[in-house]
């Protein structure tokens, strides 16, 4: 199947997910977000499929967040949807589905970016990555997850840090705290990520489904994605918000009103 927005290739069992819009350092725009969740779905069909990597086109980017023009001007209840539709068909899709999906982060991992490596079950990024989540900086909060499964990741304390102040750390800093699994060269990126997943393909299937299945439901008990829904939307709501957007957008500093 052609895609406008994602390279698919299948080869030995691994399905290789590129987000192929370089110029837009591979922003997260609607169509590319419907064309993942239609991949997503096939993945959990198709039993030639034993594992997942997901990567960036071009070595700047994995992916530097949300298209944040396409949101601009919604509302609440256009901004709620965009948070439910993303959670339920990619975002949570992939943290519960039945094969491993490995992020191989290759450059900027931003805002939705961050959140599309942490839905995945494994995290390898180069020395170059890039990771934060900036939403604050534009009047929001992170929408598809981040606020549960960084915290999971890399505990609550470095989560509001890293939340509340919107900065970026290195991919060194990622592993150290525990985001990361590994920090390879550019080079090398790849290379771990299908080294990783041929170990996990010389084990029972099933056995790696349940696993992941039962991992999944503990971190479940503790994630509360309604909340984090509705604090995302409601923000949609605030003049905040489009002094966000729209000093990103004119690339100047914001001037925040609490309103």
């Amino acid at each position: 199947m052609e895609y406008q927005n994602l390279l698919v290739t299948l080869k030995d069992n691994i399905l290789y997910i590129t987000i192929n819009r370089e110029k837009a350092l591979n922003a997260l725009n609607q169509v590319t977000l419907r064309e993942l969740a239609q991949v997503i779905k096939q993945v959990e069909e198709n039993d030639e499929i034993l594992g997942v990597i997901i990567t960036g086109a071009g070595e700047k980017a994995f992916v530097a967040g949300a298209d944040i023009k396409e949101f601009a001007g919604f509302d609440l209840e256009r901004g709620k949807q965009l948070a439910i539709n993303g959670q339920n068909e990619v975002f949570n899709a992939i943290a519960n589905a039945s094969k491993v999906y490995v992020a191989a982060i290759n450059g900027f991992a931003l805002g939705g970016g961050l959140e599309l490596a942490m839905a995945c079950h494994i995290r390898i990024a180069s020395e170059n990555a890039k990771l934060g989540l900036p939403e604050v900086t534009l009047g929001l909060i992170p929408g598809y997850g981040g606020t549960q499964r960084l915290t999971q990741l890399v505990g609550k304390g470095k989560a509001i840090e890293m939340i509340t102040t919107a900065n970026l750390i290195s991919a060194a800093e990622g592993e150290k705290i525990g985001l990361l699994n590994y920090t390879v060269t550019q080079e090398e990126l790849i290379n771990k990520a299908e080294e990783i997943l041929g170990a996990i393909k010389q084990r029972a299937p099933l056995a790696v489904a349940a696993a992941l299945k039962s991992i999944q439901a503990g971190a479940n008990l503790s994630a509360d994605y309604g909340t984090e829904i509705e604090g995302f939307s409601s923000c949609f709501n605030t003049s905040d918000f489009k002094e966000g957007v729209s000093a990103f957008l004119e690339k100047r500093r914001p001037k925040f009103t609490k309103k």
